[in-house]
């Protein structure tokens, strides 16, 4: 709270350093022959809103990360209930609670209850972000979303060491890319 403001309410250590960085996934319609322990794509969705947030019917509601995750969810057969992990572009820290309302973890407006109640912590009911997220481990914007898609497969095969979360069948990555005007949703499964 005491670095400096950038845009007030937000400063300096609201905000995830730009990175170089890679990562890389290798999809195949036969995992099997690759491993013993493949990660499914059970849905994506992608949705797309005005650029600038000001244009938007609510700038502080991500709706294409909604409707990308609406999507997802229909093409795996799922809702957020079944949601056990997240990882989500919080590239600054008030969008983490965007996202949460966006995927449908909570209520418009109650994003900031997950966190008082301890819902997304790594002991809570869905753990988000136990990667660190973005401003942890900093965003190399061309790697971002693959890496938040490995970062869970790791998860979904029991791989993540320090950071694993016990018995892991289902991850969401939600991602977005120009203030929220663009975003991919992901479910994947064990």
């Amino acid at each position: 709270m005491s670095s400096r403001l950038i845009a007030p309410p937000i400063r300096l250590l609201h905000c995830c350093p730009l990175t170089d960085g890679a990562a890389a996934l290798l999809i195949s319609g036969d995992p099997k022959k690759y491993t013993d322990t493949p990660v499914y794509i059970k849905g994506m969705g992608m949705a797309h809103d005005a650029f600038s947030s000001f244009r938007r019917v609510d700038p502080a509601f991500l709706r294409a990360s909604k409707l990308a995750a609406d999507e997802a969810y229909k093409e795996a057969g799922i809702t957020p209930k079944q949601i056990q992990i997240a990882e989500v572009h919080d590239a600054f820290t008030p969008v983490e609670l965007m996202c949460y309302e966006a995927l449908g973890l909570a209520r418009k407006g109650e994003g900031y209850k997950l966190i008082r109640e301890g819902v997304v912590t790594f002991e809570g009911a869905i753990p988000v972000n136990v990667s660190g997220g973005l401003k942890a481990k900093g965003h190399p914007v061309g790697a971002t979303g693959i890496g938040m898609i490995v970062e869970q497969f790791l998860q979904l095969r029991g791989e993540a060491e320090m950071r694993q979360i016990p018995d892991v069948e289902v991850a969401v990555v939600e991602n977005h890319g120009g203030t929220g005007s663009v975003s991919l949703v992901t479910v994947l499964t064990r």
